[in-house]
């Protein structure tokens, strides 16, 4: 699993026992998946059809850094399968799982369409 995005864990974030809201954390965590599967599937229209069970393992709280890890599980023909991790940065103890996110690609007319894709690639790749 690649960890792309770190965040920091800022009094806004926090709920009313002191710790990270996990609203935030789904917020941060979906528009991850957005931007990884943007990138993946080279196509700016993307939508977040299905998440799994999210399972909450431990807490932040105010300072500690939150990184994002994805990884993608399968390539469908208009999706995109990816698994998530939240970890605490500098302990590196899960905060969060969810072992499948379907992210939809669509055409212009806002409908799934077939991206082509059948592995994950890597932008400096495809500069190459």
């Amino acid at each position: 699993m690649r960890f792309h995005t770190r965040k920091w864990v800022k009094p806004e974030d926090l709920n009313p026992n002191g710790t990270l809201f996990g609203g935030r954390l789904l917020a941060w965590i979906d528009e991850e998946a957005a931007l990884y599967t943007l990138i993946q599937l080279e196509n700016k229209r993307i939508v977040t059809k299905f998440m799994s069970e999210i399972n909450f393992m431990s807490s932040a709280k105010q300072g500690d850094i939150v990184e994002l890890g994805m990884e993608v599980v399968n390539f469908g023909k208009t999706s995109l399968t990816i698994r998530c991790e939240a970890r605490n940065k500098m302990t590196r103890e899960t905060i969060l799982t969810i072992d499948k996110i379907i992210m939809v690609n669509l055409g212009k007319d806002g409908l799934p369409t077939p991206h082509g894709k059948t592995q994950v690639e890597f932008v400096k790749d495809r500069l190459a």
